[in-house]
């Protein structure tokens, strides 16, 4: 999946109680309800050990 901004790989940022994507390029984060419409089918696979996503 890419960055909306730069073009960049995302990649998953864990943080205590939260989940999030981070871009490689930009450093720009994500809550993942901001681009769960653009999930493509690796990053589904990367997001799947996760039980639980908190939406903050």
């Amino acid at each position: 999946m890419k960055c909306k901004e730069c073009k960049e790989k995302l990649e998953i940022l864990r943080m205590c109680r939260k989940v999030r994507m981070q871009c490689k390029g930009c450093g720009k984060e994500y809550q993942i309800h901001e681009i769960a419409d653009q999930l493509d089918r690796e990053t589904e696979e990367m997001l799947a050990p996760y039980t639980t996503i908190i939406y903050d």
